[in-house]
C-alpha cells in the first residue's frame, strides 16, 4: 500500500489526512481528524478519548465499524508518522451517523435521501437509468456520449446475466473476467487502464472516449452472443468465451488505428478531455 502525503477537504475548509490505497482503489481517512471536525474539538487528547468512548459504545450496539477499521502510519503535526485509526468512505459515513453534530446533519440528510432513492430503484429500476442520465447531463456530457454510455450499461447487464447462467461467481470472478477482456482488446487490465488515464476511484467507462466505449461494448456484446450460442459451464469456459469476444474488439481497434494512424486507447479522461468529450468527438 502506498502512503503519499495527502489531505482531502471533506468538511468545508477543514482538511482530513488521507491515504490512497492503490491496490484496493479507495481512500483511507483519519478517524480522529473527522471526529475533531464534527465535534469542533481542537484538543487532540480529548478527541482521542471521545473516539475511545465511541468505540466502546459502537461495540455494545453490535456495530461492525470498530472491528473493520484499519491502522496506517500518518504524519502528525510534529512531522513524524504514527499508527492512526483510519476508515474508508463507507465507514466514514457510518461514523458520521453515530456523532451528534450540526456539521454531520447535512451528511445524515444526504444518506437518508440516497437510501430512499435506492429503495425506490428496487421497486422501479428505470428510475436508476433516469437518474444516471440526469447526472451525466449535469456533468456536461454530450447527448451522443450519454446514449452510448446508457447502452453500454444494458450490454454489460446482458453479459453478466450470461455469466450468472454459466455459474460464474460475482465480484471476484466478475473482476477477473472483466480484466481478461480489457487486457485482450486494449492491452491493459482495468487497473492498468485507469492508471493510464490518471484515474483513482472514478469509473473507467465514465472516462472513455466514444471510440473506447464502442470498442468495449463490442467486446462485451460479442462475448454475450458467443455465450448464448455455446452455453459455457463454469468460470473456465466462460473465460475462454470472454477472451474470444474481446478479440473481436481487438481486431476492430487495430483496424481503426491502422486507418487513423493513432491509438484508439486514449490517456484522456473526463477531466482533461474537455470540449472534445463535451462535443461528443472522439479523442
Amino acid at each position: 500500500m502506498s502512503e503519499p502525503k495527502n489531505k482531502i477537504k471533506l468538511f468545508q475548509e477543514k482538511q482530513v489526512r488521507a491515504v490512497w490505497d492503490e491496490k484496493a482503489e479507495k481512500w483511507w481517512f483519519s478517524i480522529v481528524d473527522i471526529i475533531g471536525i464534527l465535534t469542533e474539538q481542537p484538543d487532540y487528547g480529548k478527541v482521542k478519548n471521545y473516539w475511545k468512548w465511541l468505540k466502546n459504545k459502537l461495540r455494545n450496539e453490535g456495530s461492525q465499524l470498530v472491528s473493520n477499521t484499519n491502522q496506517l502510519k500518518m504524519e502528525a503535526v510534529d512531522g513524524k508518522k504514527y499508527l492512526t485509526d483510519v476508515a474508508d468512505t463507507e465507514q466514514v459515513l457510518r461514523l458520521v451517523q453515530s456523532i451528534p453534530s450540526k456539521k454531520a446533519e447535512p451528511f445524515k440528510l444526504w444518506l437518508a435521501k440516497v437510501g430512499n432513492e435506492r429503495i425506490d430503484e428496487t421497486i422501479d429500476p428505470e428510475q436508476s437509468i433516469d437518474r444516471a442520465i440526469q447526472n451525466y447531463r449535469r456533468l456536461g456530457y454530450s447527448e451522443n456520449w450519454i446514449n452510448q454510455r446508457i447502452k453500454s450499461i444494458e450490454i454489460r447487464k446482458a453479459l453478466t446475466d450470461e455469466w450468472d447462467k454459466s455459474g460464474v461467481k460475482q465480484d471476484k470472478e466478475y473482476a477477473v473476467l472483466t480484466d481478461l477482456m480489457s487486457r485482450t482488446w486494449s492491452g491493459m487490465t482495468t487497473h492498468e487502464y485507469k492508471k493510464y488515464k490518471g484515474l483513482k476511484k472514478e469509473n473507467l467507462r465514465d472516462n472513455m472516449t466514444n471510440t473506447e466505449l464502442v470498442l468495449n461494448m463490442l467486446a462485451e456484446v460479442a462475448a454475450t452472443d458467443i455465450s448464448i450460442a455455446r452455453q459455457p459451464g463454469g468460470f473456465g469456459e466462460s473465460a475462454a468465451v470472454a477472451e474470444e469476444g474481446a478479440k473481436a474488439a481487438k481486431v476492430a481497434r487495430k483496424q481503426i488505428e491502422k486507418s487513423t494512424g493513432k491509438s484508439a486507447v486514449s490517456k484522456l479522461n473526463a477531466k482533461n478531455l474537455g470540449q472534445r468529450l463535451l462535443k461528443g468527438r472522439n479523442a
